[in-house]
């Protein structure tokens, strides 16, 4: 069974996000909401699923370091009982500067799937947070899709290419609504910048993707910002989303930045977009231009 997800939907913290926001995205036409950073317990998801009446929920991600799979394969079948297809559990490997113990992240991804299916959960519930070309492979192999993060549509061209016509391709996409150029960079620059140039997961497969050394310096080169944030009016927002479309994704997961921060409760130094209703009145506009 493959995964049916389409359109757009919406990527947030998981520790920022309420109810009465799910509630919110669904009324608007969003299809997904995907959850960054959620436990093996999935705590709060059943929440969010019985605010709403058909919106998806994903997890994007858990961190295969975060837990024990058995409690994560037994979180999801506690969801899934009362949600019937609309969860999709999203993992991956996390970042050797984050996650304690980090090392041989390809064969850690393997361990952890295995106790997945030791726990029932099907390959088509499943996506990985896939990158690097043998990651994308594992998720052809045994998963149901990938949901990859800080990816132009040149990447989302390679995961359709390496998941075949049927793999579930759900790339995000960083927004900026402002039609000044340079204003919009001074807005994205610092959500790339913190932590994701720091961060050697994210920067080897820009390098992959043909970023050099001095677009990733610093805080990040125009072209490296322009690239990966979609900036501008919502008529440009609205067309560079549709550019991963074309590039074979089914599903583009859009995430707003605006200049208010908060820091991440575990992780010091890691700034999280502060979700109020200047964020949510940006996806209300972008809204009126995807449905």
């Amino acid at each position: 069974m493959k995964i049916g997800l389409r359109g757009y939907g919406v990527w947030q913290a998981g520790v920022f996000t309420t109810p009465a926001m799910a509630a919110s995205l669904e009324e608007l036409g969003y299809s997904g909401l995907w959850l960054g950073g959620p436990g093996v317990d999935l705590a709060g998801i059943d929440e969010l699923l019985a605010a709403t009446e058909s919106l998806v929920v994903g997890s994007s991600i858990v961190n295969v370091w975060s837990g024990d799979p058995s409690v994560l394969a037994a979180s999801y079948q506690r969801v899934i009982s009362r949600f019937p297809g609309r969860f999709v559990l999203g993992i991956g490997a996390g970042h050797r500067e984050h996650s304690a113990g980090y090392e041989r992240p390809m064969d850690a991804v393997r361990r952890f799937l295995d106790g997945l299916d030791a726990g029932g959960v099907p390959v088509s519930g499943r996506v990985l947070a896939a990158l690097g070309p043998k990651m994308l492979e594992l998720a052809a192999e045994r998963a149901g899709g990938v949901v990859p993060y800080l990816v132009p549509p040149a990447h989302t061209r390679l995961a359709r290419v390496a998941l075949g016509a049927g793999g579930f391709v759900a790339p995000e996409q960083k927004v900026v609504l402002n039609a000044d150029p340079v204003r919009a960079r001074e807005v994205a620059r610092p959500r790339v910048e913190h932590p994701y140039l720091g961060l050697v997961n994210y920067t080897s497969n820009l390098r992959r993707l043909g970023y050099s050394d001095v677009d990733l310096a610093g805080a990040g080169s125009d072209r490296l910002i322009d690239e990966l944030v979609a900036m501008g009016d919502v008529a440009a927002v609205v067309r560079r989303l549709g550019e991963h479309r074309v590039a074979g994704a089914d599903h583009v997961v859009v995430q707003v930045v605006t200049g208010k921060w908060q820091t991440h409760p575990g992780l010091p130094g890691v700034r999280l977009q502060v979700y109020d209703e200047e964020v949510m009145g940006v996806y209300r506009e972008l809204a009126g231009g995807l449905f």
